[in-house]
């Protein structure tokens, strides 16, 4: 009698595949979750986490929208669900190097629509790629072995169906058997449907197809491309895009930025449908938002869009704007380009220079948003000699405005069973830091 086969087809909630996604985050994972879930919250979409881990994400999209990758600044790839694998089976398999559960492991990859999908496109010499994402601590070591397993299954069902094909291989010095997005983008392979997503967590494990990928390329044209860019603290049009979905602008909606510099946040914004308003201070920074805008409008076509920025205080935003908007999403001065990593001390100083700023600011934008409105802002994260960061608190001087901060992750959006630690459950913002600076932000989300 053949004993039973561990590995189970996609269950009822996920019967329709193209709504079953998994997600794989930037570095910043926790960051890429808060923007994906406002994204899907702000469209009214019905939706369930089923798995959350910093190598990836699953979601249940019935009754929402997928998002396109090229709205979501946060997201590296996403794939359509194809199996889940109980993890325990390759456990057996490859910790146990048990050969009949590999053999049923293979027999079902032959038989998933990754095969199905794979023949649809194979023409000459087929190319496809395999990428791990591997939460199971005692499956990471052995990602590779899974990886060459994965492809060498796949190579052989498609060499039984007649389609000759190579599998993408790795380095030896890549840490873990994942495919870049430029080298999706450059071998092709969503259009092939040829990458395969194997993410291993630790209970299941989830077979997909990549049906979309970042292109970094853009986000550089956008970055380095358009007339005028500033140098110092210039904003990554990634992490723009990001704060533009926390705020949960949506099209049409109107975003302002009081302190709009050269205008990346606005871009993003504009990409997004909204109408956007800029304010600055300094008069260059107006003209140079203005022609970024302008270079923005015919590079994509934005046939619609809405602008206009203007010069003035952002302190004085009640009388200079002159209307109520939706969302308002900003950078404000950051302090001093720091050479050195600073003491305790001067760090102090710099955020309390820096205090009555973005506290009468905070009264400015609260009288300007619409009720519910929320105001997205980055504060000054300063790393010092100790190794403890200067911040500013700024979260109590909200309240006392009227603001009420924004826990993401406390929403009713997780699966059953899925376990949000306290900690995450608390957050109300999010810090964003290169290795190499020395002045980071930290993200904060409040709401009218």
């Amino acid at each position: 009698m053949r004993s039973l086969i561990l590995i189970i087809n996609v269950p009822k909630m996920y019967a329709d595949t193209q709504l079953a996604h998994v997600f794989i985050p930037g570095k910043n994972w926790k960051l890429s979750l808060a923007e994906l879930i406002t994204f899907l919250e702000a469209r009214n979409g019905i939706f369930k986490v089923n798995a959350i881990s910093r190598e990836f994400f699953v979601m249940d999209l019935q009754g929402a929208e997928a998002p396109r990758i090229e709205d979501l600044g946060g997201a590296i790839k996403i794939g359509t669900l194809s199996k889940i694998i109980p993890t325990e089976s390759l456990r057996k398999a490859f910790l146990e190097n048990n050969k009949e559960t590999k053999a049923q492991i293979e027999e079902e990859l032959a038989a998933s629509n990754v095969v199905s999908g794979m023949l649809d496109k194979a023409s000459g010499k087929y190319l496809f790629g395999v990428s791990i994402y591997c939460t199971a601590e005692k499956l990471r070591p052995i990602s590779n072995k899974i990886h060459r397993f994965v492809g060498s299954s796949i190579k052989r069902e498609l060499a039984r169906r007649g389609v000759r094909s190579e599998f993408m291989g790795f380095s030896r010095d890549r840490e873990q058997p994942q495919l870049t997005h430029v080298e999706v983008i450059k071998k092709k392979l969503i259009e092939n449907k040829a990458e395969v997503l194997l993410c291993i967590g630790n209970e299941q494990t989830w077979l997909a197809v990549t049906t979309a990928v970042h292109d970094p390329f853009e986000f550089q044209k956008r970055d380095v491309g358009k007339p005028n860019q500033r140098k110092i603290f210039a904003i990554p049009p990634r992490l723009a895009k990001i704060m533009v979905n926390l705020s949960a602008c949506t099209p049409r909606k109107v975003l302002l930025d009081p302190f709009c510099g050269v205008g990346t946040i606005l871009q993003e914004a504009l990409l997004a449908k909204a109408k956007v308003i800029g304010l600055d201070i300094n008069p260059w920074c107006v003209k140079a938002a203005s022609e970024n805008l302008e270079w923005l409008k015919q590079e994509y076509s934005l046939v619609d869009a809405e602008y206009r920025i203007l010069q003035g205080d952002a302190l004085n935003l009640t009388r200079r704007i002159g209307t109520e908007v939706d969302c308002i999403v900003t950078e404000p001065d950051l302090g001093p380009a720091l050479l050195d990593v600073p003491t305790t001390p001067y760090a102090q100083k710099i955020i309390e220079k820096l205090t009555p700023l973005y506290f009468g600011f905070l009264e400015e934008a609260f009288n300007v948003l619409r009720r519910d409105g929320r105001l997205v802002i980055v504060t000054p994260y300063l790393k010092t000699r100790s190794g403890k960061p200067v911040t500013m608190r700024i979260e109590e001087k909200a309240v006392e405005v009227g603001f009420r901060n924004v826990y993401t992750f406390q929403r009713e959006v997780f699966a059953e069973g899925i376990v949000v630690k306290e900690e995450m459950r608390d957050m109300g913002s999010f810090v964003d830091v290169a290795e190499r600076h020395k002045t980071g932000r930290e993200i904060h989300v409040f709401q009218k």
